[in-house]
């Protein structure tokens, strides 16, 4: 049996304010996605919505979770009058079906957009947003599997824009020993705690995350 990230009950509330948020702070505050998506997650307001907080989902709307966050992270803004647009933007379908994937897949949404960056997500709007949600959350299942053929550590690195000789330089680990890791002929499992910490500082990730699963493991359920 599937476990969602929280009860269906409040899967359409969810949907509407991830959405109405996204489209706002893109379409009327004119803040890059990616960066206003960083500030979401940098919040904690994220992880409350993902873990379906209730006066996160219920006692906000879009507008206001929007400002929260920027007051949260010290993002700097002037709070304008929102408008309605009846056009849905890409931004507005973005929210929508991304607060569908994580209710379903109950993954964060930190753990999301390191596989599939929330401008990639973006970017499914046409033709997806034609389709059954369905449709795109098989999609999404898709590329998050295929980020997974690559060993954590080399995920994350390129995610970093981090070379592995500029990763050995800032980290201290030998650059043969990073590709041991990254090649699978060293256990990343079995590295010395200091390596796992200075990778961690360096890569901006927790240290679980630079570890790999058994083959056996689903590649992203048991994160």
């Amino acid at each position: 049996m599937m476990i969602h990230a929280y009860d269906k009950l409040y899967l359409e509330r969810a949907r509407t304010t991830l959405a109405r948020m996204l489209d706002f702070a893109v379409c009327e505050l004119h803040i890059d996605l990616e960066e206003f998506f960083g500030l979401f997650i940098a919040s904690g307001y994220a992880a409350l919505f993902g873990s379906g907080d209730i006066r996160t989902l219920g006692g906000r709307s879009g507008v206001e979770l929007t400002y929260d966050i920027m007051e949260a992270t010290g993002f700097p803004h002037e709070r304008i009058k929102p408008t309605y647009p009846a056009e849905r933007s890409e931004e507005y379908w973005t929210g929508w079906a991304l607060a569908y994937y994580q209710w379903e897949s109950a993954l964060s949404f930190a753990q999301i957009v390191r596989c599939v960056p929330i401008t990639d997500i973006r970017a499914m709007y046409d033709p997806y947003h034609e389709m059954d949600i369905r449709q795109f959350a098989d999609h999404m299942n898709d590329l998050i599997e295929g980020s997974y053929i690559n060993t954590n550590l080399q995920r994350l690195r390129k995610l970093a824009g981090l070379s592995q000789s500029q990763l050995a330089e800032a980290s201290g680990i030998p650059v043969r020993t990073l590709q041991q890791y990254e090649q699978r002929q060293k256990d990343i499992n079995k590295a010395k705690g200091e390596y796992i910490v200075s990778l961690s500082r360096v890569l901006g990730c927790e240290a679980g995350e630079l570890m790999e699963k058994a083959t056996s493991d689903h590649p992203y359920r048991d994160y």
